[in-house]
């Protein structure tokens, strides 16, 4: 039940910021004509994801309720798959068949390299934690 209540309130966090991030991004670009703020989140929070993960896989570093807050809960209400994947199919129907295609290889790939990098940074994290 413990942990129950970390994803509830980490979901809230992450649905918040996702929320405030898409704002954020609205004011500096056009988001109707590309979904910029989901592309943003994608990538913010794969890159998060993986950092997280990558500490994580340290014992002890991250408490099975930090985890549960901090991955399940808040980066995954933060970032937004389902919102990605309506406004791919939205953007076919709609007959915009290169900007669906773009988004649809950005947010796959970038997700992916963001994940990557995240990892790639736990790890020297890691490592410069273990020399202290």
């Amino acid at each position: 039940m413990n942990k129950l209540i970390f994803v509830g309130l980490g979901g809230f966090v992450g649905a918040t910021m996702r929320y405030a991030t898409g704002l954020f991004i609205q004011q500096f670009v056009d988001t109707s004509r590309f979904p910029y703020s989901t592309l943003a989140v994608n990538f913010l929070g794969s890159l998060m994801i993986g950092f997280l993960i990558g500490l994580a896989s340290v014992e002890g570093l991250l408490t099975v309720s930090a985890q549960a807050f901090l991955i399940t809960g808040m980066l995954g209400a933060f970032t937004t798959f389902s919102t990605f994947s309506y406004e791919t199919l939205n953007l076919f129907q709609l007959g915009k068949v290169s900007p669906a295609i773009m988004n649809l290889s950005f947010q796959v790939f970038l997700g992916i390299a963001a994940v990557w990098a995240g990892s790639a940074m736990a790890q020297v994290v890691n490592l410069s934690s273990t020399r202290l």
